[in-house]
């Protein structure tokens, strides 16, 4: 049987996460797409919580972006979550694509945090 796109996101993200864990001296960004909004973590993953968050909903970015689902929101979305993360002292992270392809939205978050000061 034919397999669904989300059914391979989710397969590749499961081998991701085999191999991507966020440590308290070098915590896990983790990013999630969908079509209308893009979401970005910064997670812990020995105490199990979220230090930092940031997405298109965000009162900071709604009033800016037509629609959260484009590179451009993710851009803004990239450079709020850095900006966060450097606020609390984290500095690098390891990133989680979340079994999206490194391309588009997802690559203009990352590229757009790395401008704003976060190493990976």
């Amino acid at each position: 049987m034919k397999r669904s796109k989300e059914e391979l996101r989710k397969r590749r993200h499961r081998r991701v996460r085999k191999k991507v864990y966020g440590r308290p001296d070098r915590p896990r960004l983790c990013v999630y797409g969908s079509l209308n909004h893009i979401y970005a973590q910064i997670i812990d993953d020995y105490k199990g919580h979220t230090m930092v968050a940031a997405s298109t909903l965000d009162k900071e970015i709604r009033g800016e972006i037509k629609h959260g689902g484009n590179v451009d929101a993710a851009r803004k979305v990239g450079t709020l979550i850095a900006t966060r993360a450097v606020q609390k002292g984290i500095k690098r992270v390891v990133f989680d694509r979340g079994g999206f392809k490194y391309h588009g939205r997802i690559k203009a978050l990352a590229d757009a945090a790395r401008e704003a000061g976060l190493e990976f």
